[in-house]
């Protein structure tokens, strides 16, 4: 083994073979650390989200060491019944295996959330071991939009949780500036061990055989206003339901479309009966750079008041391949500020459907055919070397 090669142990519930979100990042960045000679193994759960139902798998990746649990685990449609079984379920596996397969470590990256069994092995990781923190969300700004006494309970314990693993890890690494800077001031965390880096691309603009797949989806005689990815809380799928009904009824040649899976996609799809919203489940790997340039407009939601927890990890995709993005998130947030300071399209700060049917029109009647700016933006901010960079910085 090459003297400058370490032994690199990821530790979350999301991985390959999982499509989007959490478990895509989390492979992408394992491959980019192993096609650089480093020896990574991975403690993981069998496949389940973003269906939140267990998919038993025996998939492999070439010089990568993956060590899968959680497979007799049920999910409940319930939210917060669902992470509470993931939280625990995740923090008794990562118990029974941190023994064995911390030896010969150099680096631990817990891949937050969940906290709750980094919490717990942080106790006995030998202390050699440098531990970097990989941080997508900040489940105390989801519970903060809870009401209730139980949910004000669950947010001073997911509070405590998250600020003692934050606390125990050598370096921290954000996708976001704002998520770096809420949780040092929530959390009391040393300035000097927080990085930021935002997500990276994790699509080959570069192949050859681009696919040619969903015709039969996209008719070429409409424009086709599409969300694809993760549908969670988060995203405000009732609300971006809602705006896609009116606004199918206020234009003319124009078709909305939900690319997803998972509970809260399946209530959207059983309910519906508009004909110009059509549902689709997630599409393969290799076809995501095709339905990206089919859609006229993609939309990138975050829920009011959530801007904080989380940056999408779509983003950088979008932007690589110069997609029409409308985002709609706080006004002063992240995607607020990359967008108006670089003069992207396009960004609102409400959740008002009338503002939502302007913004599409704009698109309709503006030439959106060159996005080169955006590609500008991808390449210099969303850049995966950077990202190990910073994973393996002394």
């Amino acid at each position: 083994m090459d003297k400058n090669s370490k032994n690199i142990l990821i530790i979350s519930p999301f991985f390959y073979p999982e499509p989007i979100s959490t478990g895509k990042f989390n492979t992408d960045m394992v491959l980019a650390l192993r096609d650089q000679g480093h020896q990574v193994k991975v403690l993981c759960f069998h496949p389940f989200y973003p269906k939140w139902k267990v998919e038993k798998s025996n998939h492999r990746l070439k010089g990568v060491s993956i060590i899968r649990g959680g497979k007799n685990l049920k999910y409940t449609q319930k939210t917060f019944v669902r992470r509470m079984v993931l939280e625990i379920g995740f923090a008794f596996f990562i118990l029974r295996k941190i023994f064995k397969h911390q030896k010969e470590i150099d680096i631990v990256i817990p891949v937050f959330p969940p906290s709750l069994a980094f919490y717990f092995s942080s106790f006995f990781l030998k202390k050699r071991i440098k531990k970097v923190g990989m941080v997508h969300d900040l489940q105390e700004i989801y519970s903060n939009n809870k009401k209730g006494i139980i949910f004000k309970f669950i947010g001073k314990s997911i509070h405590y949780i998250e600020k003692k693993t934050f606390q125990s890890c050598d370096q921290l690494i954000f996708l976001s500036n704002e998520m770096k800077e809420t949780a040092k001031h929530s959390y009391d965390l040393a300035p000097q061990k927080l990085k930021v880096q935002y997500p990276f691309v994790t699509i080959d603009l570069n192949k050859e055989n681009k696919t040619n797949d969903l015709n039969t989806i996209f008719n070429k005689e409409k424009k086709h206003i599409v969300y694809s990815g993760a549908l969670g809380e988060k995203q405000n799928p009732k609300e971006l339901y809602d705006f896609f009904n009116y606004c199918s009824n206020k234009l003319t040649n124009v078709t909305f479309h939900f690319f997803s899976q998972g509970t809260l996609f399946q209530h959207l799809k059983d309910q519906n009966k508009n004909d110009n919203i059509c549902f689709h489940d997630l599409v393969p790997k290799e076809n995501i750079e095709e339905l990206y340039e089919k859609s006229f407009v993609q939309i990138v939601p975050q829920a009011t008041g959530t801007s904080k927890g989380s940056l999408p990890s779509k983003l950088p995709n979008l932007l690589a391949t110069k997609t029409n993005i409308l985002c709609i998130t706080d006004k002063g947030s992240e995607i607020d500020t990359l967008f108006k300071e670089n003069k992207l399209q396009k960004v609102i700060n409400s959740w008002d459907r009338v503002l939502f049917l302007e913004s599409i029109k704009e698109f309709l009647s503006t030439d959106t055919s060159d996005n080169l700016k955006q590609l500008e933006i991808s390449n210099s901010l969303f850049n995966i070397n950077s990202m190990i960079n910073i994973i393996l910085e002394e």
